[in-house]
């Protein structure tokens, strides 16, 4: 009697692989071999990929913060800086919701961070 040479299993590693391939272009969607390639550098790039999506975001944010900040005649840098010596536990992002939609209330952060900065001089 021969041997088994992993028949279901290899299939069902097989098909697995390709259905996660699924829509890749040419060979990679097609061959077992490239398929498990193309997704090992699609891993890779999704988790580099992820981390830069945060940059990104901050960066985003940091640009909505400076523009809103020189719209009041101030500067973004001294903005953080006096939230952060008034105590203001607010995050760049947050920060940048509320100059969007709360405008009033960025405002007074802005005067807050004012104030803060004039007493420390």
């Amino acid at each position: 009697m021969p041997r088994a040479r992993k028949g279901a299993a290899r299939t069902q590693a097989r098909r697995r692989v390709l259905r996660e391939a699924r829509g890749y272009f040419g060979t990679k969607s097609r061959h077992k071999q490239q398929a498990k390639v193309a997704l090992m550098r699609a891993g890779r790039n999704a988790w580099t990929h992820r981390r830069l999506r945060r940059r990104d975001m901050r960066s985003l944010w940091i640009a909505r913060l400076t523009a809103a900040c020189r719209m009041r005649d101030f500067r973004y840098s001294l903005l953080v800086g006096g939230l952060a010596r008034a105590g203001v536990l607010l995050n760049r992002k947050m920060l940048s919701e509320l100059a969007i939609q709360d405008p009033a209330s960025f405002d007074t952060l802005v005067e807050m961070a004012k104030g803060r900065l004039a007493k420390a001089a």
